[in-house]
Order: structure tokens, then sequence, then C-alpha cells
């Protein structure tokens, strides 16, 4: 029905698309803007980053309906993702809290629309895919720049970021944070987490070109990348790096097993051994991920053990449809049920957070979506015979995933520069579905 209406519109508008350059140049403007979100995300504030994903959407609307023969195919996941966003509009309509609850709305409306914005436009460019990817790869390379210089420079912490009770001077951490808004390690291990895959994505794109010196220029970056993500001091990061690193391995080991299966166990070993040697000679290191199984001897961790009891009881009351969508909002209601002293401005779980705010089918929906996503990329990874869609999966299912175990214990998933990230890798990942399906 919705693409009848748009063959309606295309008939319409059919001499004006054929007569207007600038609308048969859209396509170069919206990858422009898709770009600039990224490029922007590293030092701009969140409105700015939101006002040119917008602007991306409104010319893929455009796009959408002038271009002849334009249409929208959505997958099974997408579907998941439809079903999520209209019990979303539920939920903001029953919200106590609506103009609050708007607000977190139009931010989720920001993030859907650029989500169709890149997965339209590279349903016609596949091509640019890489150009997305070495975008993404130069923002993380950059910011693992700066971090390494912040860690040289000692800079001093913003915030209390770490309990440091009980620790020897040296077992206190420089918490690097990048130019990421609002500075925060946190948020930059999260970033992290969302574009090391990207650089390891391209770097296996370049070695598949036989770009070899691209390639090992990429694959530095992201192992200086993931040496930075651990001076961020983010412990969800370290999780989630494992996370990453157990997903390119096990990638690997589909092409490398049995041909060169000694230099794989090589790598590997390597791998742990580094690790290890690391925690082992490195105090202040050792003592923050140790800090993780402290439990409530940890202030952070007994903090967030309280917001979890608190959220908790806050979905009990509002499970049907939740509280309304948006961190305002979760802020306002949190008052009511928060232990005094620990004020929150999220749950500290995605998943909890999507329950809270817009209640239980909300996320059954957000987890359907995720998981039909994520299996459709590994059964492009274990059956595609095009190795240029298998990289392109696995860097999306490894970035997705990734993202849904930091997402346990924090919510820096909500952040823009995060969340551009992620719905580019699951965008990717609807394209390389789609070239399966054709194929």
């Amino acid at each position: 029905m919705f693409n009848n209406i748009l063959r309606f519109t295309q008939n319409k508008l059919n001499i004006l698309y054929e007569n207007s350059l600038l609308l048969k140049n859209l396509d170069r403007l919206i990858f422009l803007c898709i770009i600039a979100v990224f490029l922007l995300s590293t030092f701009m504030p969140s409105d700015v980053m939101g006002l040119v994903a917008i602007v991306a959407a409104i010319l893929t609307f455009i796009k959408v309906v002038t271009k002849p023969g334009d249409k929208f195919e959505p997958n099974t996941f997408e579907l998941w993702l439809f079903a999520y966003f209209m019990i979303v509009v539920i939920s903001l309509a029953g919200s106590t809290l609506f103009t609050l609850s708007l607000k977190g709305f139009f931010k989720t409306v920001t993030y859907l629309g650029f989500y169709i914005s890149v997965v339209h436009y590279l349903k016609d460019n596949r091509d640019k895919i890489p150009h997305i990817l070495t975008a993404i790869a130069v923002c993380i390379g950059g910011e693992s720049i700066i971090g390494l210089m912040q860690n040289f420079a000692h800079v001093e912490a913003i915030s209390t970021w770490q309990d440091v009770s009980g620790l020897n001077p040296e077992q206190i951490m420089t918490r690097v944070y990048g130019t990421l808004q609002p500075l925060n390690p946190n948020l930059l291990g999260g970033y992290f987490v969302a574009g090391i895959p990207s650089l390891f994505g391209l770097s296996a794109i370049f070695l598949s070109d036989k770009k070899y010196k691209l390639s090992a220029i990429t694959l530095i970056f992201g192992l200086l990348s993931t040496v930075v993500l651990f001076l961020t001091g983010c412990r969800g990061a370290y999780i989630a790096c494992m996370a990453i690193y157990l997903g390119i391995f096990t990638i690997c080991a589909k092409f490398l097993w049995h041909k060169y299966k000694k230099l794989f166990m090589a790598v590997v070993s390597s791998g742990i051994v580094a690790i290890s040697l690391a925690i082992i000679f490195i105090g202040s290191l050792r003592a923050r991920i140790f800090s993780i199984f402290a439990m409530r001897q940890d202030s952070s961790n007994s903090f967030r053990f309280n917001v979890y009891q608190s959220s908790l009881q806050m979905f009990k009351d509002n499970w049907l449809l939740g509280i309304g969508v948006g961190n305002k909002n979760f802020r306002e209601i949190y008052g009511l049920y928060m232990r005094t002293g620990f004020d929150a401005l999220s749950a500290y779980n995605i998943f909890l957070e999507t329950a809270v705010e817009s209640g239980i089918f909300a996320l059954i929906a957000f987890v359907g979506f995720v998981f039909v996503a994520v299996k459709d990329g590994i059964k492009i990874i274990l059956k595609s015979s095009n190795i240029k869609n298998v990289i392109y999966a696995s860097a999306a299912v490894t970035a997705i995933l990734a993202l849904m175990v930091h997402g346990l214990v924090d919510t820096v998933f909500f952040r823009p520069q995060i969340q551009f990230i992620f719905w580019t890798m699951v965008g990717i990942l609807s394209c390389s579905c789609a070239d399966e399906k054709v194929a």
C-alpha cells in the first residue's frame, strides 16, 4: 500500500525530477550529510549532529517521493523495528509527562530517520560502504590518538569517575575521555566499542583488494584504538571489547583454520599473552578490572545495583506501556523511586531502560529486532560466497553484539555519537541481507 502511494506521487512528480539537476544529485547531498554526522560527532554537541541527520532524512524523503521506481522493501528485522517504533508511539500517547516524552520521541525519530537515509542510500550505492566505514574509522583513529596524548599528559578527572578508596596512588588510572561531548570516559569507551569493528572490517576490505599497506595501517589503528579503549577505564567497554575480539577470532577461524591453523593459533595465543601481561604488570589496569568483581564493595557497582532495583520497581508499576521514551522523562519519574543520594539519568541497562520507557512489548520488539538482525548476519557470514558481503556483515554483527554487551551495564548507547554508528552498522547489514536475497 505504501509503495502504491509512492508510485502515485512519483508519477505526478516525474516531470519535476527529470528536469531538476538538484533532484538528480540528491544522493551526493545525502552522502555528504551521512559523512558529516560522523565527523561532527567528535567535537560538536548533539543538536548539531541531529540537525544534519534530519537534513539527510528530509533529502531522502524528497528523493523517494520524486524518483521513479524508488520503493521500500523491508526485511524481517526491519518489521520488528517498525513494531518497536509503533509501540513507542503508543507509549508516548499514554505518557503522564507527554511534553518531556515528546522530546525523547523526536530523538528516536531522528535516529530512525537517519537509519532509513543510510539504508536507502546504500541500496543504490553499495560501493560507498567502504567510504562510510572509512569515515567512521578516521573518527575512531583520531580519538585514539587524542586519548593516547591525554594519557601521557595525565589529564585530571573532570568528575568522580572511579572509586579510589583503598587504592594506592600507582593504582589510580588516568581515565582518558577524548573530545566527545559531554566529556566522559564511558562515552569514549562506548564509542570505541561501536567503531573498532569498522577499523577491522576496513582492514579486511583492503586485504581482499590486495591493498596491503592500507590494510596494515587500519589494522594498526584498530589495535591502537583497543589500547586506548582500556585507557578509558570503562569496565563495560572492557567486557564488550572481549566480545569484539571473540567475534573477530571466530569469524577469522572460518577462513584461516584449515590452511593457516598454526598461524591463527599463534596470533590468538599472542593476544591472550599480551592481555595477561598487561593485567599483571600494569597496576592501575589490574585494579580497574578486578573492581568489576568487587560487587557492593565498589561504589560504582553499588550505585548501579541501587539504580537497577529502583528501575525494576518502575517497570513493575508501568509494565504495559512504560513511562514514555526519553532520559528527561526517566529522571522525573525516577525521583519517586530512587534511594536517597542515588539520583540517576538512566537505568544503566539498555534493555531495562527500554522496558521502563516503553513497556514489556517494546522490549520484546527491540530484542526481536536485534536477535533477527544478528541471526541474518550470521547466516551471511556462514553461507555467503561474496567475500565483501561477509566482511560487511561481520563488521556489523560484531558492532551490534558488542554494543548490546556494553549496554548490559551502561546506557551511553543512547548518546548520539554511538547511536549514529549503531544505526549505520544496522543499515550496512540490511543492505548485505538484500544483496543475498537478490543473489
